[in-house]
């Protein structure tokens, strides 16, 4: 039986992992067999199951599904306990193991191909859902100031700062209190509200100064609306999530495959193909 691999979400058709993973397998002299498979929360589970029997051996998850992700692993890697959310999936004989990629991701995206010193820099974090909880512990470890976080749903921003448990340190802020949280070094938006079809909030423009550096988890559309009203600010860099999307691919492949491939050929391609729609548009 040969070995699958595929992305799940919902919506998932967006999705460059495909793409991507293609191309690592190329570079790697690995073939790689990865889908994209759109399935709503309510029949992620049979979906799941359905995967394995035909061959799955491993899997990327994304928006709405993480959190259900780690609630059917056996076990789970630090990184994802921490998070309470997983993003890969590495089937080990009948069950599910579960890792969390996106944070190793992001920090080194940001670190490494944009150039960014995190350290000591005070941050907002835009969201609570599984995204935010794959990234607020390594945005930690990365030696990032306070973080505040603000999410349109109260309760889920005080779960997420009691499983970060670093009272002192991470703070729980309401939408109300946007406009009296001063400037941030570091502002990141992990809502879906852009990517739901919904309107993107109002925010302040307190919140960013010329220092400040606005990034935003998405790639492409779901991205536009929070990095032009960074740009619009003033900030210094508006980055979109394209190369935490490359690295986090990156990592899930190496825990796949025992090989970590180079990104910069895909994330320059990708980037180079980004420029020219916005160009066209």
């Amino acid at each position: 039986m040969s070995r699958h691999y595929a992305v799940f979400g919902h919506p998932v058709s967006h999705s460059l992992s495909p793409r991507i993973h293609a191309a690592f397998g190329k570079q790697a002299g690995i073939a790689i067999e990865y889908s994209a498979i759109d399935v709503e929360p309510s029949g992620f589970d049979a979906a799941l199951q359905d995967f394995a029997a035909r061959g799955g051996a491993g899997a990327n998850v994304t928006l709405p599904l993480k959190e259900a992700a780690y609630a059917l692993c056996s076990d789970t890697t630090e990184r994802a306990r921490r998070a309470g959310a997983v993003n890969t999936l590495i089937r080990n004989g009948d069950a599910w193991h579960g890792d969390n990629t996106d944070g190793v991701g992001l920090v080194r995206d940001l670190t490494e191909r944009q150039g960014l010193d995190l350290r000591a820099r005070r941050t907002l974090l835009l969201g609570a859902g599984g995204a935010a909880r794959g990234v607020a512990p390594a945005l930690l470890d990365a030696g990032i100031g306070d973080l505040f976080i603000v999410n349109r749903t109260p309760a889920r921003a005080d779960a997420l700062a009691d499983m970060l448990g670093q009272p002192g340190r991470v703070h729980v802020r309401y939408l109300d209190d946007l406009r009296n949280l001063g400037e941030f070094d570091l502002v990141l938006n992990a809502t879906t509200a852009a990517r739901d079809g919904g309107s993107f909030p109002t925010l302040p423009r307190s919140l960013l100064g010329r220092r400040s550096a606005a990034v935003s988890l998405s790639y492409g559309e779901a991205a536009i609306p929070f990095l032009a009203w960074a740009r619009a600010q003033g900030a210094h860099e508006s980055i979109d999530g394209l190369g935490m999307l490359v690295e986090q691919a990156a990592e899930s492949f190496a825990r796949w495959h025992g090989t970590r491939p180079d990104t910069d050929r895909i994330y320059g391609e990708l980037r180079a193909e980004s420029a020219r729609l916005v160009t066209a548009d």
